[in-house]
């Protein structure tokens, strides 16, 4: 039975994903954060918190190496870790740097700051010539019009150090940029009390369909589990509005994208980990969007383990141990997965959200939705759901038309309208 050390975590799917895998794999974990109410306001659902889990629950400055690393050394000899893992994006440089203090498996921390720092991985991947957007970098409002009346409008405006694609926006003029960037310098510090870079991110527009590639690297091998689609709305925001397993792509296609995934893998160094890469489909051929040294979100591990049997919160771990995992697919029943997700037609308080019996469907696998009384947010990122449906199917390519359509059947009423 090995010991793993979780540093942080979502407060999402992944927070108890990863702790039923590392049970079902007989492995025991403990925790360190810098916060703990941070979890215990956010319970991910019914049933016992998946922190009750943890062998220990420690707390200690997380935003601190210089305080978490010798901190975390003089325990190891108490409580023995085997491995080091996170499934919070921020955490991950801090994890790899725990691992390799400890020598612990794990990639080398470099190579992850390079991979969560998008102005460092656009660099990494344009001198290798690893294809992606074009793109500038700019500290101050001045370089950034300065660089989009060098490339034109459609641009990206992307942050280079958050995620779930917040303030992501696509700027069509100087008015639209002036606007993205006030609002993104009013975000200073992440939701982790970490300090922003100032680095701000101008992308080229890529058109086409978006799918990302799941992979595992381990002892420098990389096998592809396989490719994920990927529905995007709310422009000019770039909100993922489901995600079907696998995608419904040409041979051809497909080889492209995966070759160019584990390109970019390459280049980065990243090694000893499982890696979730997102892809754009454009008439020029695959060209990156984004490499992350971590399991994919929104449930699309849950996608790939039920066509699949192949759970990659268990691999996650097992590749953190320094185990080798075993990927080969079972068969399941299932050709395809897809996950649906509503988003909230505007903000504010919700009093019910109806349309629920048709989610008795035997093909759905899960469905979770907000209760009344939760206050909806802007559906201009990730963060602001209002419930998803997961569905399987027999049929390759059939799960994502029946996802959409029972979200299609959801209607959310807000508390003012019912008064």
């Amino acid at each position: 039975m090995s010991h793993l050390l979780l540093v942080e975590s979502w407060v999402g799917a992944m927070s108890t994903l990863l702790p039923r895998a590392l049970n079902e794999e007989g492995h025991r974990f403990s925790f360190v954060t810098r916060d703990l109410q941070h979890y215990l306001r956010s319970a991910p659902g019914p049933g016992p918190h998946p922190l009750l889990g943890a062998d220990n629950v420690l707390t200690c400055e997380t935003n601190d190496p210089e305080v978490l690393l010798p901190h975390l050394e003089r325990l190891q000899p108490v409580l023995g870790f085997d491995g080091v893992a996170t499934s919070c994006d921020y955490y991950l440089p801090t994890a790899a740097k725990i691992a390799q203090r400890l020598g612990l498996p794990g990639p080398a921390p470099e190579a992850v700051e390079s991979a969560c720092a998008k102005d460092r991985t656009r660099r990494a991947l344009h001198e290798a010539g690893v294809p992606g957007p074009a793109f500038a970098l700019a500290e101050t409002l001045r370089g950034l019009e300065e660089a989009a009346a060098a490339m034109g409008f459609p641009l990206v405006l992307k942050p280079v150090d958050l995620c779930a694609g917040m303030f992501v926006r696509r700027v069509d003029d100087v008015e639209q940029l002036r606007a993205a960037f006030a609002e993104l310098q009013g975000f200073p510090v992440n939701a982790r009390g970490q300090q922003r870079s100032p680095v701000v991110l101008l992308e080229e527009l890529l058109t086409g369909a978006e799918v990302s590639v799941e992979t595992v690297t381990f002892g420098g091998r990389t096998t592809v589990v396989g490719v994920t689609d990927k529905s995007v709305a709310g422009a000019p925001w770039f909100v993922e509005t489901g995600h079907m397993f696998p995608a419904a792509l040409d041979d051809e296609t497909r080889d492209g994208v995966v070759s160019t995934a584990v390109a970019a893998i390459e280049a980065l160094g990243l090694d000893n980990t499982v890696c979730h890469t997102e892809i754009k489909l454009t008439a020029d051929g695959p060209r990156i969007v984004e490499v992350n040294p971590r399991p994919a979100g929104n449930q699309i591990t849950e996608l790939i383990r039920r066509v699949t049997g192949i759970d990659l919160a268990g691999v996650y771990a097992q590749v953190a141990l320094g185990e080798k995992p075993d990927l080969s697919p079972v068969d399941t029943g299932a050709s395809s997965a897809a996950i649906s997700f509503l988003l909230p037609p505007r903000t504010g308080p919700i009093a019910e959200i109806q349309g629920t019996e048709a989610l008795r469907d035997p093909a759905v696998a899960e469905f979770k939705l907000k209760p009344a009384g939760h206050r909806a947010g802007p559906a201009t990122s990730n963060n602001n759901y209002l419930g998803h449906v997961m569905v399987t199917s027999d049929r390759p390519g059939a799960a994502r038309p029946h996802a959409e359509l029972l979200i299609s059947g959801l209607d959310v009423r807000y508390a003012e309208d019912a008064a």
